[in-house]
This record gives C-alpha cells, structure tokens and sequence, in this order.
C-alpha cells in the first residue's frame, strides 16, 4: 500500500483525551466546589458527547457546543455555577495535558521514516496547540490542520480539500486518513473520497453505509498494515 501522506486524528487515537477529559472534570469540581463522582462525570460526558455529534453533523457551532454542555450538565445536577467559567477553565485544565495512548509514540516514530505526518483534528486550538507544545509525538509530523484555524472542519469536504491543498504534493489517493470517529474521521474520508483506517479499539460492529478500507483494533498494528 502506498500512502505516503498519513493524516492522523488526534483525539482518541493519539492522545487518550478520555484520560484528559476525566482529570479536567475532577479539577473543576474541586476548583468550583461541585460534587465528583462516576456518576455525575458520566452526566457530562454524555452532554459533551451529544453535543459534539451536533457539531459533527452541522447541527451547532463550537462556540455554542463548548459552554452549552456546562449548562446542560449543571441543569441535570442541579449544581449552581457559571458555563462560561466552567469551560474555560476545562479547556485550560485539558491543555496541561498530553497523554498518549501507549502504542502511539513508537507508532509515529517508525512511520515518520517513510511517511510524512500530519494532525486533522476539530478539538479546541488552544486546547490543541498547547499539547502539541509539550508532547513528545510533535517532532514526527510535519503540520497540524486544527478546524477552527481553517474555518471549517471534520466531516467536511471542504475542510480534507483544504488539507490536500496545502500538503506539497499530495495526491487524494495517497493520503491515508486514519481516525477512532465514524461521524468525523471516516465520514469525512468517504466525503472528500480519501482512503481510510478505522482505529476501532473497542471492537464495534462496522456500521452500513460508510466504506471502511482498513480496521484496526490499535495503532501499533498500522505498521505492519503500511509495510
């Protein structure tokens, strides 16, 4: 397989962002004085969820997404406290972290040898810029498309056009994407007609209606895919 463009999401396939999530969420309760718990993080992570599936699917902005899930989340507890404050603080907690899944370095360090690199993540760009900073993956990719910078993003075409564009030399059919989400990572493959990788560590059943090139159940087995 010749894909000498590898187009890696962030979120859930380099970085363990549910790791991240969870520590920001016990920050803010101990900061702002609201009551933690498996059960109340799961009330958050739900609204979070849903929200970001509005946002993938046009349905919201990410302005609106990122202090609407607070609200919700608070309307739920019936806690008192500010979603503005809630969610700036939230993205300040998650960008004190850089947690890799444990494959993921090794992963970029031996394709980096024979493939260029690049990030295509919607996340936060501050949130994103500041673990980019500090995280030992950074030297092995050569840019990071972040949507809010572009204007537009995952499952765009539009925003994969935009990628290609400003990749020298890419062509669509060696570019490979590579992604944990259906909704944006391999969505947005099928609509800008790029060849995809589903990284599905959790072994759900493949859904109808999406063309799946590869599966994998972890990063480290890409390589041996790519060789």
């Amino acid at each position: 397989m010749d894909y000498p463009v590898l187009l890696f999401d962030a979120d859930n396939t380099l970085f363990d962002f549910n790791a991240a999530e969870l520590a920001a969420h016990r920050h803010l309760c101990a900061k702002f004085g609201l009551t933690f718990s498996q059960e109340r993080y799961a009330l958050y992570h739900r609204c979070n969820e849903e929200l970001w599936e509005d946002f993938n699917q046009g349905r919201c902005t990410k302005e609106f997404l990122l202090v609407e899930r607070f609200r919700r989340y608070l309307a739920l507890t019936g806690e008192a406290g500010d979603p503005e404050a809630l969610n700036q603080e939230h993205l300040l907690a998650l960008g004190t972290s850089a947690i890799l899944f444990p494959d993921a370095l090794e992963v970029c360090r031996a394709l980096s040898r024979d493939h260029r690199l690049y990030i295509i993540t919607n996340a936060v760009e501050s949130v994103q810029r500041a673990r980019f900073a500090k995280s030992e993956i950074t030297p092995y990719f050569q840019g990071f498309f972040i949507s809010e910078t572009i204007g537009c993003g995952k499952p765009e075409r539009a925003y994969f056009d935009y990628v290609l564009a400003h990749i020298p030399g890419a062509r669509r059919e060696g570019c490979l994407v590579i992604g944990d989400s259906l909704t944006s990572d391999i969505q947005g493959a099928n609509n800008a007609a790029l060849p995809c990788c589903w990284l599905n560590r959790e072994g759900r059943p493949r859904p109808g209606g999406l063309r799946i090139d590869y599966e994998i159940r972890s990063l480290g087995e890409l390589p041996g895919l790519l060789a």
